[in-house]
């Protein structure tokens, strides 16, 4: 089954594995969008690692990983809900992307100045909690890289990434280290001793092939690494895509923007028309509307204007 997340725990709870297979809701996020075939590649790899890494967070809001780049990619973004529906969108810079073979590094970090950027944002029905922003350096050559090395600095938890991606599904599988639960004590020394199935885990992992993680399917590929090992298993999400933009957005957002700035736009086009960054949708507004929008009653976000 496709766009399905699973997860369990090994048997000593010693270890999460989570692993989802995105095809039509990855396509359909992207159908809109005329995305080079190496930028892509590495939104699809940022969208598997963001699924994983939500479905392990106790949230109510949602979480946005955004990678900021000074190559030809400028800014990555993929934002995933608490129910499992996200976004992505790209933006680029002028810089020509030479091949469909170019690096992480080639198109994101050029000089090393790249950015990566973890928000959690609470429910919108809940304006009293507050959002939390964690900033650092990209370190690593890869998208999976990059995130092992943000949770191990910034979460202290000991993460594995697999990912993979292309223009018909984008797939991961992730591994983590339960700190409560990473080995067991020696009755009889009294000595911690470290649980040996992480080593045995993150081995048989490391023999997945690119190849492997875009050709079996989810229960196979999982049954090739783990038959072996007791497991509980926990659940299996639907994942969805959801873009969540509305022309009340809109309305609120230019109002934001001021009169004069609106007003001056309408003058200059004849109209104002905005797309939708995430899903590209159009939204226009002729000068009645724009007329509408700061007369002195005031019209609010939710008003709809034809």
């Amino acid at each position: 089954m496709t766009d399905t997340l699973k997860k369990f725990l090994s048997e000593d709870r010693s270890i999460r594995v989570c692993s989802v297979h995105l095809e039509s809701v990855w396509q359909q996020s992207v159908a809109s969008h005329n995305y080079h075939t190496a930028v892509q590649k590495v939104l699809g790899e940022l969208l598997a690692a963001a699924t994983l890494l939500a479905s392990s967070l106790k949230f109510d809001g949602s979480l946005l990983l955004q990678i900021q780049g000074t190559g030809p990619i400028r800014l990555l973004v993929v934002e995933c809900r608490a129910d499992m529906s996200f976004r992505t969108t790209v933006k680029m810079s002028d810089q020509a992307i030479d091949d469909d073979h170019q690096t992480f590094k080639d198109l994101i970090n050029p000089d090393g100045l790249g950015r990566f950027v973890v928000v959690l944002k609470p429910p919108e029905d809940n304006p009293d909690r507050q959002s939390y922003q964690g900033v650092i350096a990209l370190e690593g050559s890869t998208i999976a890289q990059v995130l092992e090395f943000y949770m191990l600095q910034s979460e202290q938890l000991e993460t594995r990434l697999w990912l993979a991606s292309n223009d018909q599904q984008c797939v991961g599988l992730m591994l983590q280290k339960m700190p409560e639960y990473g080995g067991v004590v020696d009755k009889a020394s009294a000595e911690y001793i470290e649980s040996d199935h992480w080593a045995l885990a993150t081995h048989l992992c490391e023999t997945l092939s690119q190849d492997d993680l875009l050709t079996l399917d989810q229960d196979t590929r999982l049954h090739r690494l783990f038959w072996q090992t007791p497991v509980l298993n926990l659940e299996d999400t639907q994942v969805t895509w959801r873009c969540g933009c509305s022309r009340g957005r809109v309305i609120g957002m230019l109002q934001m923007l001021g009169q004069v700035e609106v007003e001056s736009i309408c003058a200059e086009q004849g109209r104002v028309t905005v797309s939708c960054e995430f899903c590209d949708t159009p939204y226009e507004f002729e000068p009645a509307d724009v007329a509408m929008l700061f007369t002195p009653t005031g019209i609010d976000s939710g008003t709809t204007l034809h």
